[in-house]
């Protein structure tokens, strides 16, 4: 309880945070979070890692001199699109044995399906889609990997909803983040990023539970 407690509070004061490493850090802020945008996208086991409101933060702080935009969202980018490659790499390689990962505690089986049904529907436009859905963004390339999706389809789609997700947030946050109302209210800010980055997720759920209950 402990431990989630501190996570929510990491989530929600993540500029109190961010600003502490980069004060702490320095230049290596950037490594870090390389690091964590790389294991949000390319571990399967890591998904509850920060990501939108991560990003937000990050161009925030950046527009008052802690860090270079450019150097930052070019970092990001990378972590972004080697993430995901890794992680469709590890879903090709590891194929149809996924399907026997019941009941392990560090895979979260119930995201993985409602992911390979998005994708199902959606197809490749997943892949740019659930760069903006938190679990999804994880699963995506991981199922497209499952899936034997072409690479040189996928590599394209990746690189191009890398773009969007990356440089749309950060930007944002470099914009708009130290506007004195956002400031003020950041923590609920965040909150919002997090609710609007789930609707698509909740929709799709929806909608599946509905059309499994009218074939029922």
């Amino acid at each position: 309880m402990d431990l989630l407690v501190q996570f929510f509070d990491i989530v929600l004061h993540l500029d109190k945070h961010l600003a502490i490493l980069v004060a702490q850090y320095g230049t290596w802020i950037y490594a870090i979070l390389f690091l964590i945008v790389f294991c949000e996208t390319g571990l399967v086991v890591t998904p509850f890692l920060p990501g939108d409101s991560l990003l937000f933060v990050a161009g925030a702080l950046a527009a008052t001199g802690g860090m270079d935009i450019a150097v930052l969202s070019g970092s990001l980018f990378a972590a972004a699109v080697l993430g995901d490659n890794c992680n469709y790499w590890i879903g090709r390689w590891i194929g149809p044995r996924v399907f026997r990962w019941e009941n392990s505690r560090l895979f979260n089986r119930k995201a993985f399906d409602t992911t390979h049904a998005f994708f199902e529907t959606h197809g490749g436009k997943t892949i740019i889609i659930a760069r903006f859905m938190p679990l999804a963004r994880t699963f995506a390339p991981f199922v497209a990997g499952v899936a034997r999706m072409t690479y040189r389809r996928f590599l394209p789609l990746d690189i191009l909803g890398g773009g969007l997700w990356i440089f749309s947030l950060t930007l944002a946050g470099y914009w708009f983040g130290n506007l004195a109302w956002v400031k003020a209210n950041l923590s609920l800010v965040i909150v919002g990023i997090i609710g609007i980055s789930l609707i698509p997720l909740a929709l799709g759920y929806i909608k599946g539970r509905l059309s499994s209950r009218a074939v029922a």
